[in-house]
């Protein structure tokens, strides 16, 4: 089976709701996964936006949420791990906040053969250099959200 990513907010492909983004509390959306590979000692999760600013134009991909060392016996993801800083210079989970139409957000589960450790505060790129070579399978959902 392989690993799979959802969350009971929102569906693959549609609105993330406003609760989740800077329209509401930007509490993170629940997340659970299931067939996660044998060997699995931690997961990571990615969250970025690679529509920004706008979508007919993007420039770059803007990182709302690097998140690791969750536990390898996790099924969902809880106050259990580490977070880095996202591009809005913050530790932990940036909501939705598109400046110009529909953005797509990539919620991205990495399986791990080992823990990375204490990173201090790594960036996304900190954080994929850290799992070069330890990621077993990858998962992703994919949220939208306009204002």
């Amino acid at each position: 089976m392989a690993l799979s990513l959802t969350s009971s907010a929102f569906d693959a492909n549609a609105a993330i709701p406003a609760a989740h983004t800077c329209d509401g509390n930007e509490t993170p959306p629940p997340l659970a996964w299931t067939g996660a590979p044998k060997g699995t000692k931690a997961f990571a999760l990615i969250v970025d936006d690679p529509d920004a600013p706008d979508p007919k134009a993007p420039k770059r991909t803007f990182v709302h949420w690097v998140a690791y060392d969750i536990p390898g016996s996790a099924t969902r993801m809880d106050d259990h791990h580490r977070d880095g800083l996202n591009d809005a210079k913050r530790r932990g989970y940036s909501g939705p906040c598109p400046p110009i139409g529909r953005h797509r957000y990539f919620f991205k589960l990495y399986a791990l053969d080992s823990e990375l450790g204490d990173l201090g505060e790594p960036t996304k790129a900190d954080l994929e250099r850290a799992m070069d070579g330890h990621v077993l399978e990858q998962a992703e959902l994919i949220g939208t959200y306009e204002h």
